[in-house]
């Protein structure tokens, strides 16, 4: 083989190479529809919604974002300084910042690393970080990702029933009405959504986060033992306690321990109480909320507001 003829075959294999990768040769093949999220304080202010449109393999949460908004980065262009005119910074003394998600899990990678694979839900929140520095995961984009994983990969999700008797056959059809498919068993690498009241939930190592605050679990809610029983108490943005909840009250909230896969937490204070979080399973009774917890028919999005 000719010197110049190897050559020519090695550019072209190369070529070749990074177009199945997707290395920015070229637009890049479509991909379904990415929808974008944006809203303050913990999801309670919108700022705007709606598909992204012709995202393509080489695109990155970063470029979905600057498709729709007005945006500024730092750090080499890698994270986001602002959106719409809202800067990162301080308000009265709190530290503040945008935050994103992607199919309701944190990501570990800033936004201009983070490729996009089709159909994912990114929600970016601006949002006092005092209380958590890190929210692991949330629940505001139900049924994400419980649908269609994240990372680009699916995940199985396994339901598991820790004494909630009736609640665990609601989350198990409110699951399936959104279309998840439950595996048998509890498969290796699962999302587990776990399923009981809260002396039965907090054995798992998951789960228990939500006692140490906010700054390990992510969940701006606690359970004071009271009475023999436990109280639910909604706490503010700070991680203090702002309110208490009565008998029958619930709570859905989703959290990670280290890198392991999110765990959803279905539970209440009783067995009503968590019938009353596994009825909240709907695409309406969680979106754009971290956590939401449930008092007689009453919803309350968590952190307080």
């Amino acid at each position: 083989m000719s010197g110049s003829r190897g050559t020519a075959v090695t550019i072209a294999l190369v070529i070749g190479a990074l177009v199945a990768a997707g290395c920015g040769l070229g637009p890049g093949k479509g991909l379904d529809d990415v929808e974008l999220t944006v809203t303050q304080e913990y999801g309670a202010e919108p700022v705007l919604r709606g598909p992204v449109g012709d995202v393509t393999e080489s695109d990155t949460v970063m470029r979905a974002l600057e498709r729709k908004a007005e945006i500024t980065t730092r750090y080499g262009g890698g994270f986001v300084q602002s959106i719409e005119g809202v800067e990162a910074g301080e308000r009265g003394g709190d530290p503040y910042d945008w935050f994103f998600y992607v199919n309701g899990v944190e990501s570990t990678v800033g936004a201009a690393s983070y490729s996009l694979h089709g159909g994912e839900r990114i929600w970016w929140d601006y949002r006092d970080w005092s209380g958590a520095e890190r929210v692991p995961a949330v629940v505001g984009a139900f049924p994400e990702p419980m649908l269609s994983g994240y990372d680009g990969k699916p995940r199985p999700v396994a339901v598991e029933c820790m004494g909630g008797g009736e609640a665990c056959a609601a989350a198990r059809e409110k699951l399936e009405a959104a279309g998840v498919s439950i595996a048998a068993g509890s498969p290796g690498g699962a999302i587990h959504v776990l399923v009981g009241p809260w002396a039965r939930v907090r054995d798992d190592p998951a789960a228990a986060q939500i006692e140490a605050g906010p700054q390990v679990s992510g969940v701006f809610a606690d359970f004071a033992e009271k009475g023999g029983g436990f109280e639910l108490q909604g706490l503010d943005q700070s991680g203090d306690v702002a309110r208490g909840f009565g008998s029958g009250a619930g709570l859905v909230a989703a959290t990670r321990r280290y890198e392991a896969q999110p765990v959803w937490i279905v539970t209440g204070v009783d067995r009503a109480g968590t019938l009353a979080a596994a009825e909240l399973l709907t695409a309406a009774g969680l979106r754009d909320d971290y956590a939401v917890a449930t008092e007689d028919g009453a919803e309350a999005p968590l952190p307080t507001r």
